[in-house]
């Protein structure tokens, strides 16, 4: 059954910081899931991906980012390496054995940064509009000339945003901070199964970024599904079904199978 409504549970890390998750328990390969920037564990996919744990009898894995939903922290001074290490503490704290991690938008550039720092622990790896390197490809290089000097001098700045009544804020740390994570500028020795999902109406991340992806990652099986009418958040009934077939043919694999 799909889990019942209720406060999070929360995880206090050695800073003193809260994150708030859900977590369901099942068979391995178990699944976690990493939103994007200023999503939260309550979204579509997130909430669907627990009805297909539910179903299937898997293990799952939910959770706020620092600064965001029910977790702890202020988004002014949030930055990749604060998501990349709390990433991490998740897994190790709430997760047994091999792991898929889906990803989407930002959260898809965590998953590539988890894969590197507990290689050991992906079993696979699903990205939805995956957008690495994004605080500076589709952030600062996107920005307006006043938009930069406004960061620059301001410390941050406020934009509107398709997806929110209230303006999404972009900062000068998470900008500057975001340059020591980069992962499009060399090879990335990633060996697990690797799956991108991504809408060719995305007017966000471009779907190229989807198969420029497939050049840096080292492993050879990697697989990019275009949706010719699919947008940024691949949100659709058909888009989770083809979500849930992706991950069917992955944890079905003799090599993942629980």
């Amino acid at each position: 059954m799909p889990e019942k409504p209720g406060p999070p549970s929360i995880l206090t890390r050695d800073d003193g910081a809260t994150i708030a998750y859900r977590r369901r328990a099942g068979k391995a390969p178990g699944l976690v899931f990493l939103g994007g920037f200023m999503s939260d564990m309550n979204g579509t996919k997130a909430s669907y991906l627990d009805s297909y744990a539910a179903a299937r009898g898997r293990a799952y894995l939910r959770f706020d980012a620092f600064g965001h939903g029910a977790s702890s922290g202020d988004l002014n001074v949030a930055t990749v390496g604060r998501w990349r290490a709390d990433a991490s503490a998740m897994m190790d704290a709430l997760t047994k054995g091999p792991q898929v991690v889906v990803g989407s938008s930002l959260g898809g550039w965590i998953m590539l940064l988890a894969a590197l720092d507990r290689p050991a622990r992906i079993a696979a790896l699903v990205g939805i509009a995956a957008a690495p390197d994004a605080t500076e490809t589709l952030m600062w290089r996107r920005f307006s000339p006043e938009t930069r000097a406004k960061i620059m001098r301001d410390g941050f700045v406020d934009l509107p945003s398709p997806y929110s009544v209230a303006p999404y804020r972009f900062t000068r740390k998470l900008i500057e901070e975001g340059r020591r994570h980069l992962v499009m500028e060399k090879p990335l020795p990633i060996a697990c199964p690797v799956r991108l999902l991504h809408g060719m109406e995305d007017h966000d991340v471009p779907w190229q970024t989807s198969l420029d992806l497939t050049r840096h990652v080292s492993g050879s099986d990697v697989a990019v599904t275009l949706v010719k009418s699919g947008d940024h958040r691949l949100s659709r009934p058909s888009d989770l079904d083809r979500l849930a077939g992706v991950l069917d043919a992955l944890t079905g694999a003799p090599a993942l199978r629980g």
